[in-house]
């Protein structure tokens, strides 16, 4: 995400080897953000010449349930941006949009096994909502995996890897299209299987992009062998999504009809569950 510089799930997917153990997990089913698990962010440093600044309110950050959850059996959490002309941040920077970023950075990390998260998103060029893992220390010395990134084209999102040598305009970051009538405003379950010596991005259990030690020590040190703590947040335009959708007007990376979506409230990113397995080795 960084450029520069349950119910138990009913879906069936494939597992990493060995016997699974439940590191983490949360359903959501709580009134509200849990903050025994989860910190919500407030702006603090600029990045990716992204919209929005990211506010700890319940105007963005916040949980559903029965049919507001769209199908997710406990309820959901849900991250939403906001229009809000002339918003201040802490150090004095103004922005016309707020949205929600949380982590868990301080309560929860882990090194090695499988993360994943039952996922669905809106439609519209420009949003862009992400499910990643982030290092504890100096990015991008200590790693990023990007599990999931969507930039409001429906019918794709993509995985992606940073760190020394391979940060930014990474050389590791790669497509998933959906079938037609499955597309990322679906329900999906976006994963990477990390081990020692490689990550395996699956959504729906089918394996999307390999990243491994000998691809990445071909540009630079491998940076996946310290713990990472969760990260889902909701962005507007940016670097990425200009990238793709060459949109500069009315917003950088975000048109007029996305800039509507937000103003109506339209635009969310509903998280079913998220899970962090070990594994035991065979």
């Amino acid at each position: 995400m960084l450029y520069i510089a349950c119910s138990a799930p009913k879906e069936t997917y494939a597992q990493a080897p060995g016997k699974g153990k439940v590191l983490f997990f949360d359903d959501f089913s709580a009134k509200g953000l849990d903050r025994a698990k989860w910190n919500a962010e407030v702006t603090g440093i600029h990045v990716n010449n992204e919209l929005q600044a990211y506010v700890d309110s319940s105007a963005t950050i916040y949980t559903v349930s029965g049919s507001a959850a769209e199908g997710a059996e406990n309820g959901a959490l849900v991250l939403r941006p906001q229009s809000s002309p002339g918003f201040k941040t802490t150090d004095g920077r103004n922005f016309n949009f707020i949205s929600g970023r949380v982590n868990t950075k301080g309560k929860f990390d882990f090194t090695y096994g499988t993360a994943e998260a039952r996922i669905k998103v809106t439609e519209g060029d420009g949003l862009w909502p992400a499910w990643w893992l982030l290092g504890n220390d100096t990015w991008p010395e200590t790693g990023e995996i990007d599990i999931m990134e969507y930039v409001g084209e429906k019918d794709w999102a993509s995985a992606a890897v940073h760190g020394p040598g391979y940060s930014g305009e990474t050389p590791f970051v790669n497509r998933q299209y959906f079938e037609k009538g499955k597309d990322a405003t679906s329900w999906h379950i976006y994963a990477v299987d990390w081990t020692p010596n490689e990550m395996l991005f699956k959504y729906d259990g089918k394996l999307m992009f390999r990243v491994n030690r000998k691809m990445v020590e071909h540009y630079g040190k491998w940076a996946f062998d310290t713990k990472k703590y969760l990260i889902l947040n909701y962005a507007l335009g940016g670097a990425y999504p200009v990238k793709v959708n060459g949109v500069k007007q009315p917003y950088f990376g975000m048109p007029e009809s996305s800039l509507q979506l937000v103003k109506e409230n339209k635009a969310k990113m509903l998280v079913d569950w998220v899970k962090i397995t070990s594994y035991d080795e065979k």
